[in-house]
C-alpha cells in the first residue's frame, strides 16, 4: 500500500552510514571506554539504531533557520514571510490553533511541499523525522514490524518491543496496526519518529486523543530518547510546552517577518 511505501521511503532517505559499532540509541557517540551512550534508557551499552552525521562525530547540531518562508494557494496566504531560528539541540514547541500554517511550514521543511519564496537552512530532509497527524501505519503490520521499517535490518525485533513496551502494552505488540486503538496507533507512530536516526524529530500535533495520564508518559517517553536532538512541536496546548519544558514559537508571532518574544530569534 502507499502508506508501506511511505514509512520504508523514510528509512531510505537516511544515507549516514555510520558504523553500528561506535554508537548508542538514536545517534549518541559513546564516551570512550565506557561502552554507553549518553541518552540511551532502557538500552543503555546497546549499539542498535545507527546514528546521524553531526551526533556520530561528536559535533553540535546546526541551528534550523526559517527565512520569510512564504506559501500561498491561490488568494489563501498560509504562511507570510515566516521566520524564526530553532536552536540546534532545543526543544520547541510551535503554538497555533487548528487550521493555521502549522502542518504546511512541516510541509515545507520536510520537501513535500515547495515555499513560493524565502528558505529553510541548516537541515535536509534526510536528516528529519516526522510524526504526522495521520497515522501512517502500514495497518497488517504490528507494531514492532511498523517501527523496524525505519531502522537497519541488522536490529533485533526484540529491542523494538522493549522500547515500544515504555509506552504501550505488551500484549498489543504483536497485533496487526489495524486492530489497534486510535491512542495505541498514535503512540505507535510517535515510536517510529523517535527510533529513526535523524538530527531534528518533528511532532504535529502528537498527543491528540491522550488521556493526562498517557500524555505525561509519553512526554517522558520522548525526552528520554531524544537523546540531544532538536525537536519541534506542533501544539495548541499550553499544557504541552509545559510538559515538554519547551520554548513556544507563536506562529502568528513570526509571520510577516516577525519574531516571537518565547523561543523565536529573528534572522536578517
Amino acid at each position: 500500500s502507499w502508506r508501506c511505501s511511505s514509512a520504508r521511503t523514510v528509512r531510505l532517505a537516511d544515507s549516514s552510514g555510520s558504523e553500528a559499532s561506535d554508537v548508542g540509541l538514536f545517534g549518541k557517540k559513546r564516551a570512550a571506554g565506557s561502552g554507553v551512550a549518553v541518552g540511551e534508557g532502557a538500552f543503555a551499552g546497546a549499539a542498535l539504531f545507527g546514528a546521524a552525521d553531526s551526533l556520530a562525530s561528536g559535533g553540535a547540531l546546526s541551528d534550523v533557520e526559517f527565512r520569510h518562508v512564504y506559501k500561498a494557494y491561490g488568494a489563501n496566504e498560509v504562511l507570510r514571510r515566516v521566520t524564526f531560528t530553532l536552536p540546534g539541540g532545543g526543544v520547541r514547541c510551535l503554538m497555533a490553533p487548528s487550521g493555521s500554517g502549522k502542518t504546511t511550514l512541516f510541509r515545507v521543511l520536510l520537501g513535500l511541499e515547495h515555499a513560493d519564496s524565502g528558505e529553510i537552512r541548516g537541515i535536509s530532509p534526510g536528516r528529519i523525522s516526522m510524526m504526522f497527524q495521520e497515522d501512517r501505519l502500514c495497518e497488517t503490520l504490528t507494531p514492532v514490524e511498523n517501527v523496524a521499517l525505519v531502522l537497519p535490518a541488522e536490529t533485533r525485533r526484540a529491542d523494538v518491543a522493549a522500547l515500544l513496551a515504555e509506552i504501550l502494552p505488551t500484549d498489543c505488540l504483536g497485533q496487526p496496526a489495524m486492530e489497534l486503538s486510535g491512542g495505541m496507533r498514535r503512540r505507535v507512530s510517535l515510536a517510529r519518529a523517535v527510533a529513526f536516526p535523524s538530527d531534528l524529530i518533528v511532532l504535529d500535533e502528537p498527543f491528540t486523543g491522550l488521556d493526562q495520564a498517557t500524555k505525561e508518559k509519553v512526554i517522558a517517553f520522548v525526552l528520554r530518547h531524544r537523546a540531544g536532538r532538536t525537536l519541534l512541536v506542533a501544539t495548541h496546548g499550553e499544557d504541552d510546552a509545559r510538559l515538554l519544558g519547551a520554548e513556544r514559537v507563536n506562529l502568528a508571532d513570526v509571520q510577516d517577518g516577525g519574531v516571537s518574544v518565547t523561543g523565536a530569534t529573528r534572522i536578517g
